[in-house]
């Protein structure tokens, strides 16, 4: 438990498991062709991506006045739960679906969604679940509270 205080043991780089997933898709489509018709959905997609680097960036202007790290590799110096730390606890990460799911949609292809199921099991298990033990090891109780009254994602 004292290895997890000094850093969380994230096993994949959040931005590359999204992008890994878009990228399977788009290399899946050109094979094997899962359409749908994306022209008419071009506005619901770049509304999407909009909605997730708004929330990509409000995250990371409460992650830096509160100094600490946005490094899944380091250790948090502070716990934040100010700015959308208020209503979820992976606002970052939330942000990153709504990002995913706007290109899935700009992109035209089922297989975003059809994968979507397995980026997130990567995200949960190989790195929240880290983050999450190290946040406990690091800040104990007060980590608890705050899980205890704001969810992971909404």
């Amino acid at each position: 438990m004292r290895d997890l205080a000094i850093r969380p043991r994230t096993l994949a780089p959040p931005p590359l498991v999204y992008a890994a997933g878009l990228l399977a898709a788009w290399w899946l489509d050109a094979r094997l062709p899962l359409p749908f018709e994306a022209s008419s959905a071009r506005p619901l997609g770049w509304a999407l991506v909009g909605i997730g680097l708004t929330g990509f960036i409000w995250a990371l202007a409460a992650i830096w006045s509160h100094r600490t790290t946005v490094n899944p590799y380091k250790a948090a110096s502070n716990l934040v739960t100010e700015g959308p730390f208020r209503f979820s606890r992976n606002p970052i990460y939330l942000s990153d679906w709504f990002v995913y799911a706007g290109v899935a949609t700009l992109l035209g292809t089922l297989w975003a969604l059809a994968l979507a199921p397995l980026v997130w099991a990567v995200m949960r298990f190989g790195v929240i679940r880290h983050e999450e033990a190290h946040l406990e090891a690091r800040f104990g109780d007060e980590y608890r509270r705050y899980r205890a009254r704001v969810r992971r994602w909404l």
